[in-house]
Order: C-alpha cells, then structure tokens, then sequence
C-alpha cells in the first residue's frame, strides 16, 4: 500500500469521524443551515475531488494529480452549490404534486416519506441528471483539451468539445445504466435522511459510484 492510500483514507476517515463527534455535528449542522451555499461547496470541493482522485488512482495504479486540478476543485465546488436549489426544487416538487393529486402518494409513515423520497430521486435523476452530467463532461473537457491553463481553456471551441466527448458512451452507459441502476435507487435513501445531511451522502455517493466505475473499465480494459 503505498503512502498517499493511507493520506486518503485517513481524510476520509476524519471526515466520518468529524461527522460522528457530537460536538462537530453540531457545528456542522448549525452551520449547514445558516450557510447553505458555503458548505455545499466545501463538501463537493472535497469529497467529490477524492472520488476524482480515487477513479485515477484504480485505473492508473498509482496517484496522479489531473491536468487543471484546481478548476476542476472548482467546478465541483460550484455543481455543489447548485445541488442546494435543486435537491429543494425537485423534493417540494413532488410534496406539492403530490397535494395537488397529480403523484400518487401514501398516509404518514415510512411508506409515505419513502415513496415522496423514491419520486424526488426519480424525477431529479430522470429530469436534472443528464443535464448536470453532460455539463460536467464538457466542463472537464475543456479543462483537458486547454491542457489545465485558464488561457488556453478560453481558447478551446465548444464545437471541438462537443466532438471530443464519446457521446455513445456517455447515452448508452452513464445515462442509461448507472441512473437507473445506481443513482435512482441510491438518492432514495437521500432523500430519507435530514436535511443537513442530503448532500454530504450525495457527494459520499460520488466517491463510491467513481470506483466502482474505474474498477470496471479497469477489469474490462484488462479484458480486451
């Protein structure tokens, strides 16, 4: 095992264990809720970086630190933020659809915050997703394509972007698959859980979905 497996496990570790101390919860949720934006960009900014991080490391077999890292910090900052309208849009959404008798809802109880909590991840995975995820895929290439400086990245074409990015793969696999298979049935569970917490577990979510997904490619590169 080398080093810096042990330097991201114990991140990773501190920031279950700051989670966990009750002390540090507190803060945490006191200050999730006074400030929304900030912790969203802190949370994603870390955590979705590791997964990032995480996924190269498993296919390359060693760590390395991609071209633009700090943009692409960014941007994971900023995708956090807009998780903070868009988890409340699409969860109020369906409470309110579901007054108005145009979602199918249930008496109090686990049924009915589960099936409020399956349509929200439903409708967001289905409706949202594929926007965020396609604009994340151009946002990356970019960064690639201006080889991570900000001078070249302004000089990239979007239409040399667009031909960049494997679009079959990305309808046939990420779209297709892993909303289904993975993020439908995993934001459910987000959606049961306090408020504070929704996106911190979304963005723990990134972390595992990014191994499992260079873990396959790795398997299926060593296959062909």
């Amino acid at each position: 095992m080398k080093k810096f497996d042990l330097l991201w496990a114990g991140i990773l570790l501190a920031i279950v264990a700051f989670l966990a101390v009750e002390n540090t919860r507190h803060w945490f949720e006191a200050t999730t809720s006074a400030h929304p934006y900030i912790m969203a960009f802190v949370k994603y900014s870390v955590l979705a970086t590791m997964g990032e991080l995480l996924a190269l490391r498993i296919l390359l077999g060693d760590w390395k630190i991609p071209v633009g890292f700090f943009y692409r910090v960014l941007i994971w900052g900023v995708l956090g933020m807009s998780f903070v309208v868009v988890f409340k849009v699409f969860n109020q959404g369906v409470i309110g659809a579901q007054k108005a008798h145009l979602l199918p809802s249930l008496e109090a109880g686990f049924g009915a915050a589960l099936l409020v909590s399956f349509l929200t991840s439903a409708l967001m995975n289905l409706i949202f997703a594929p926007t965020f995820m396609a604009l994340h895929r151009v946002t990356d290439t970019f960064i690639d394509l201006g080889e991570g400086k900000l001078a070249k990245i302004f000089n990239v074409k979007l239409k040399d972007v667009v031909s960049r990015i494997d679009w079959n793969n990305f309808i046939s696999f990420i779209v297709v698959k892993t909303i289904p298979i993975f993020w439908i049935p995993a934001h459910s569970i987000t959606f049961m859980l306090p408020e504070n917490y929704r996106l911190i577990y979304a963005a723990f979510l990134s972390i595992a979905l990014g191994g499992i997904l260079a873990f396959a490619k790795k398997k299926a590169t060593k296959a062909a």
